[in-house]
């Protein structure tokens, strides 16, 4: 079995007594893109600072590359970072501030010239060399930074929610260049991001967070079919997967809530549904119209209708599903299996 590139062990942080993360454990493979996704608040940032050095922990132990760094520096740990802020100086032009750091640990010019041209075009920053950061757009700022990055060819990049300073058009095709950027340079990247959608896209395993703890760590499809509890059911998803109280549903063992997916509620007709809901809001967006329904023992319910419909707040509706597409959660809201083994686990 291959070792971890990045192994996290039982590592905990605080500050006088206020919890930054506890218990958090990850094992991240070279070459992996990685997204600790969560709530404001949650870790996530906290994680990467103890990641980079930037923070030191409580207890635990992290290692890179098979070397421990608990106590490292960060210029110790063979890695670059890409921050939200851009963090570029204002008064020199793109070319210095991307060759910046080779030009302190003394490159020689002609490797940084070099470094610099691959970087520039492997950004899509060529002809922009002399421009200071005040005379470019959002967009190609980050791929200045994302450029410094590259060329200080370290072989793990962490990334703390570098495009939440974009527009939403923008945001969608930087996160196309950075996805392929780590894939063509085939470096392992750790991505802080609050934004389902971004982890969701370009990540290969998604950690979750919550008040300092890991609620489940997996593939993007992993958390969306198999979440281990409510909390993931309700953050991963847009929308959300709905939560029905099981008393309205009887028959699933110890379950006490169901959840259900959108794309799996289907309206019924009079008298041959299993829910009986009433329109709350209709949502329109474009292939598709979210019809958000209200019941006394549900919460997000909704329903995907292909194109768009409208049908006024307050009409009744019926709606059915199917049982196989049910979740099951016991009272402390933990995933409890599938209607095969409801009963039994």
């Amino acid at each position: 079995m291959t070792a971890p590139f990045v192994l996290v062990e039982g590592v905990a942080k605080s500050w006088n007594g206020q919890l930054g993360v506890e218990g958090v454990s990850l094992s991240i493979p070279r070459g992996a893109f990685v997204a600790l996704l969560g709530p404001s608040g949650c870790g996530k940032s906290t994680t990467l600072r103890l990641l980079s050095g930037l923070e030191l922990p409580d207890a635990g132990r992290i290692s890179i590359d098979g070397r421990d760094v608990t106590t490292a520096a960060p210029s110790e740990r063979n890695l670059s970072m890409v921050f939200q802020s851009y963090a570029l100086f204002p008064h020199l032009s793109v070319a210095e501030n991307v060759v910046f750091g080779l030009k302190v640990r003394r490159v020689p010019r002609a490797e940084r010239a070099e470094k610099l041209r691959r970087a520039l075009e492997i950004t899509g920053l060529l002809g922009y060399e002399a421009r200071k950061p005040g005379e470019l757009s959002g967009g190609q700022r980050q791929r200045v930074a994302l450029a410094r990055a590259i060329v200080a060819g370290q072989p793990l990049c962490l990334m703390d929610e570098p495009l939440s300073n974009l527009d939403a058009k923008l945001r969608a095709s930087v996160r196309k260049d950075i996805k392929k950027l780590q894939v063509d340079l085939g470096i392992t990247v750790v991505y802080v991001t609050h934004d389902q959608t971004e982890a969701m896209s370009m990540a290969d395993m998604v950690v979750l967070m919550k008040d300092g703890h890991i609620q489940q760590t997996g593939a993007p499809e992993d958390l969306y079919y198999r979440p281990a509890n409510t909390f993931v059911a309700e953050f991963v998803g847009a929308p959300p997967m709905a939560l029905i109280d099981a008393a309205v549903l009887p028959g699933f063992g110890r379950a006490e809530r169901i959840g259900l997916r959108a794309e799996n509620v289907v309206l019924a007709d009079p008298g041959q549904g299993r829910l009986t809901c009433r329109v709350s809001e209709c949502e329109f967006l474009g292939s598709e119209t979210f019809i958000g329904l209200s019941h006394p023992a549900a919460t997000g319910l909704t329903v995907s209708l292909p194109g768009l419909r409208h049908i006024p707040a307050g009409q009744e509706l019926e709606i059915g599903f199917r049982d196989e597409d049910l979740h099951f959660f016991d009272a402390e809201g933990r995933r409890i299996g599938s209607t095969e083994n409801a009963d039994a686990e």
